[in-house]
């Protein structure tokens, strides 16, 4: 089985939860963490927002847009951050993309 071709994440890149991905409250530890088959990730609050933003319909330029007028914090810096963080959670399979 080949590794499936690699999406380059922009500005213009759709993100969703993979498939059999939740986010879920663990309360006993007192954090949110990212659940997928026979693993988690525990996430901060920052992670908490970007996932949960991640609806499958906005791209991430509108995301950060969001988040740049919700912090009044620069667009550009922003969108830097929430695109090395989708790249990240998709390389480790947490993430579907539509670039």
């Amino acid at each position: 089985m080949s590794e499936p071709s690699a999406v380059t994440v922009t500005a213009q890149t759709v993100a969703k939860l993979a498939r059999g991905v939740r986010l879920r409250e663990d309360p006993v530890r007192g954090q949110t963490v990212l659940l997928a088959p026979e693993r988690a990730l525990a996430l901060d609050e920052i992670a908490v927002m970007i996932v949960n933003a991640l609806d499958g319909v906005r791209d991430l330029d509108a995301i950060a847009q969001e988040f740049s007028v919700k912090f009044e914090a620069p667009k550009e810096q922003i969108l830097v951050d929430v695109i090395a963080f989708v790249d990240e959670f998709s390389k480790r399979r947490m993430l579907e993309l539509k670039s």
